[in-house]
């Protein structure tokens, strides 16, 4: 994940955060992202049958460029039905009637804002009632504090607005070129508990000043959240709220991409997949109570599919989990959590490692197998466990942390 990154400018947005009272204490607990020539943008949801409002008034949305991203922390938005739903459509009206009255005020070139250029996104607390009033007298402020030029400060402002039960915010950057342009891929997340994203409550969002279709933009996102955003689990709980967007203010000017698979998008790919991967780490590190950051790769299987059910059958395990916590080496728990998955395998080809420490081998426990070593390599902050199935070449790599008795202190005291 490596220390925090000096995030910048990026052409075409703008960053505002403000406090509209959610909390008890205040804090920064409104942003926004405006997008002063709009940008193309695509996004990811969860797959719970029961979703926030937030996320039906974002797939009500079939406006080509999105103006604003408005994100609240404290409440979730969901379980508030139709007076929720309502509640965003006269937030959405009254924004983009104040940002219309900037775009007078700043643009030579003035454009009217609509409220179907803006999308919204929410975390917090299921089944309170929607605090629009709170929201909707905060909005001239938060028009009146937009930063049309970023820093590193006010990038941390934005993560740092958006958290809620979370410790640390969380940011990540790459830069890569597409042809000869330089292109900057910034984004940002947050995310520490009803974490198992099935696209927690993880909210990421990630922009560039790139050039690239909507259409392109949907199907990188949706290739690349695969093995990042969804490959991280604190507490095996799909968030009715998961949301993980990328917009493209195409500011960069750079040479028209017409396909998926067009080579100048190679480079521009992989760094995307960094930066989720990286804001997915942050997440899974950052989880309630945490103390250790584990990694779990299970490799050599059948299919792709049979990795991630073992993956995450350990990952989601609170025996394991807790075991970590413990720093107790109880490979047996991990074994039972190989075998409940349900997959099928061949005991005599297993292998099963911690770290470099080598635990079962064919099947068997390791003659090198040292309890005292294993016992010290799990004090570390960082634990990697490696499960090789020796049946096949597809593997699948999940991230999670530990559950500690803070874990519950945290969840058993949420909305006091």
């Amino acid at each position: 994940m490596g220390h925090f990154q000096d995030l910048e400018h990026i052409d075409g947005l703008s960053i505002s955060t403000t406090s509209a009272n959610l909390y008890k204490t205040r804090r920064d607990d409104l942003v926004m992202f405006y997008f002063r020539d709009g940008a193309n943008y695509a996004s990811v949801y969860t797959q719970s049958k029961i979703v926030s409002e937030n996320i039906k008034w974002n797939r009500n949305i079939s406006s080509k460029k999105i103006k604003a991203l408005i994100i609240n922390t404290r409440n979730a938005n969901a379980f508030t039905g139709k007076e929720g739903y309502k509640s965003l459509k006269i937030l959405a009206e009254e924004i983009s009637n104040k940002l219309s009255e900037k775009q007078n005020i700043d643009e030579e070139k003035p454009s009217k804002v609509k409220s179907s250029d803006i999308i919204f996104a929410c975390t917090g607390t299921i089944g309170e009632k929607f605090p629009k009033d709170k929201i909707s007298s905060s909005i001239p402020d938060l028009i009146k504090k937009i930063k049309y030029t970023q820093n590193k400060y006010i990038w941390m402002k934005a993560a740092m607005g958006i958290l809620t039960t979370d410790l640390i915010p969380k940011l990540a950057m790459e830069e890569c070129f597409i042809g000869n342009k330089k292109i900057k891929i910034y984004g940002l997340a947050k995310g520490s508990g009803m974490i198992y994203p099935n696209m927690a409550t993880t909210l990421g969002f990630v922009f560039t000043d790139a050039s690239i279709p909507t259409n392109i933009l949907q199907k990188l996102l949706k290739k690349n959240i695969t093995n990042t955003f969804n490959a991280i689990t604190c507490d095996g709980d799909t968030s009715t709220n998961d949301m993980v967007s990328l917009f493209a203010t195409g500011k960069a000017n750079n040479s028209e991409i017409k396909n998926i698979n067009d080579q100048k998008l190679k480079s521009f790919e992989k760094s995307l997949f960094n930066v989720l991967l990286n804001l997915a780490k942050r997440v899974a590190a950052d989880g309630e109570g945490a103390s250790k950051f584990i990694t779990i790769k299970v490799k050599n299987c059948k299919s792709e599919k049979d990795a991630k059910k073992i993956s995450f059958s350990i990952a989601n395990s609170p025996l394991v989990k807790t075991a970590i916590a413990g720093e107790d080496p109880n490979w047996g728990r991990i074994v039972m959590a190989i075998g409940k998955s349900n997959v099928s395998l061949k005991l005599n080809k297993l292998f099963l490692n911690f770290g470099s420490y080598k635990i079962i081998e064919n099947g068997n426990l390791s003659k090198s197998y040292d309890e005292k070593e294993v016992a010290n390599y799990m004090k570390n902050e960082n634990i990697d466990i490696i499960v090789d199935l020796g049946i096949g070449i597809k593997e699948f790599t999940s991230y999670t942390m530990d559950l500690t008795k803070k874990y519950i202190e945290i969840n058993s005291d949420y909305r006091s």
